[in-house]
């Protein structure tokens, strides 16, 4: 019996309309780089040719009694001796390796251009206060033990579906040799940060002559799919719970916000609950994702940009253009010091260049554009993702017109008692308004809680009422 070719171009339509798997893992053989050649996570372990990227040497650059920091001990130092606080965070970071080597300008910077991203680009053009301070680089992301041993295992048993449902993936990052640009932004989603955390956030909006209000929000967050203290059925379908509540200023204050995060966004994608201290009540809140604005940001971050980039990929088309050697903020002890105070950082434009830190690293170049059919006010999205940690550098985001409009920065620094690297502050920059947002600044309040733990009551829709009522 032969097909007829009505039934052909049936089944041909039927064939493109489903969500095809990528590769299914990497051979065995690719797979048993990892912790030889290639570092345990999947990035070159060597340096590079001429010695300014160096070799990974990730746990060996902090001693053990940094490692084995508590968050009590952390507090304590934060509030009587932020020296000897400032330097254990740096670890193996004295020497030449707190000098610059040069700084990059608006009027140098064509001798580096190829190893600057547009947004940092159109920033030195724009803006003659802005300098980027290179220094030596040091690659100190590492992560426990454990999250090696499955990011290996995962090597081959993980997969992407489309671009948004990750099977059989396991506390580990999930595609540490990624083929595609997808997965390299999966990777950096499902990231190791510890199993629970509190964090107390501040966050503010800088006007183009420097002023700012700073809102203060205290984040409970418990890691469903990286923990390394829990694992249960939940834990291949979640990534994480998130719990926030705004403290102020008052026009804001009481708002609480509750998000399951998803491994499979193609099934359902993420939940989310909101409460309003105007309104009285708890509501499911759809709209907590993509580029419907932040509470309290005033439309400079979306819901997507929290975490540099979080939620479904599916608004877009993800290229994998390949590594490239950037400069990208890193190790960014300074300006997270204790010592330091906001009216320090948050000067007109951009934060202050004296505190910030860059290095050459090799990172992951990934080119989302915007599906026809589809809508987001971000037209294409360049990111840059450091090899070492898998944690997003930088972003540059465009207008439909094809303009660039904003610029994202996350300052890398390594976080040895945890371990993780993570992006403190994280940064975006409106090329258009001239004002930036600036999230995660902890210089002026508690150290995060990364020894806390949490039920997943706690995270229950229920006890978000709860506390509404206790408001």
């Amino acid at each position: 019996m032969t097909t007829s070719p009505p039934y052909r171009q049936l089944l041909a339509a039927l064939c493109l309309a489903l969500p095809l798997p990528l590769l299914a893992g990497v051979s065995a053989d690719e797979a048993a780089r990892l912790g030889k050649d290639l570092t345990p996570t999947g990035a070159i372990r060597a340096g590079n040719a001429d010695g300014s990227i160096p070799e990974w040497t990730g746990k060996s650059n902090f001693p053990q009694e940094t490692i084995d920091l508590t968050r009590e001990e952390l507090e304590r130092l934060r509030t009587g001796d932020p020296d000897e606080l400032e330097a254990k965070f740096r670890g193996a970071l004295s020497g030449d390796l707190l000098t610059p080597q040069f700084t990059i300008t608006k009027d140098n910077m064509a001798q580096y251009a190829d190893k600057l991203t547009d947004g940092h680009k159109a920033m030195l053009q724009q803006y003659p206060s802005f300098k980027i301070p290179v220094y030596k680089g040091v690659r100190t992301a590492f992560f426990p033990d454990r999250i090696y041993e499955e990011t290996k295992l995962n090597a081959t048993r993980a997969e992407l579906i489309g671009t948004d449902s990750v099977k059989g993936a396991k506390i580990g990052f999930p595609f540490p040799l990624p083929k595609s640009g997808a997965e390299v932004i999966w990777n950096h989603k499902m990231k190791f940060r510890g199993s629970a955390a509190r964090r107390f956030n501040n966050q503010a909006i800088v006007k183009p002559d420097g002023s700012y209000t700073i809102t203060k929000i205290i984040e409970d967050v418990k890691f469903k799919y990286a923990n390394l203290d829990e694992q249960d059925d939940k834990s291949s379908k979640i990534i994480a719970y998130y719990l926030s509540e705004t403290i102020s200023p008052p026009r804001v204050a009481g708002q609480l916000t509750l998000v399951h995060e998803t491994a499979d966004q193609a099934s359902g994608g993420r939940s989310a609950w909101l409460f309003s201290p105007g309104l009285g009540r708890v509501n499911r809140a759809p709209d907590v994702g993509y580029d419907n604005p932040a509470v309290g940001t005033d439309n400079e971050q979306y819901n997507d940009q929290i975490d540099v980039f979080n939620g479904a990929l599916d608004r877009y088309n993800w290229k994998l253009i390949g590594k490239k050697e950037m400069y990208i903020p890193y190790n960014a002890y300074e300006i997270n010091s204790p010592k330091v105070k906001y009216d320090d950082i948050l000067t007109p434009f951009h934060v202050n260049p004296k505190l910030t830190r860059f290095e050459l690293h090799r990172v992951w170049v990934v080119e989302a554009t915007l599906k026809e059919g589809t809508r987001h006010n971000f037209a294409k999205r360049v990111f840059y993702v450091d090899e070492d940690s898998w944690s997003i550098a930088v972003v540059d985001c465009y207008d439909d017109r094809g303009g660039l409009w904003k610029v994202q920065e996350a300052h890398l620094l390594t976080a040895p008692f945890v371990p993780t690297t993570t992006g403190i502050p994280e940064l975006i920059y409106d090329l258009q308004s001239k004002r930036y947002f600036a999230t995660t600044l902890a210089n002026e309040d508690q150290v995060t809680d990364f020894d806390i733990s949490f039920e997943d009551r706690h995270f229950e829709p229920g006890n978000l009422a709860r506390m509404a009522r206790r408001r």
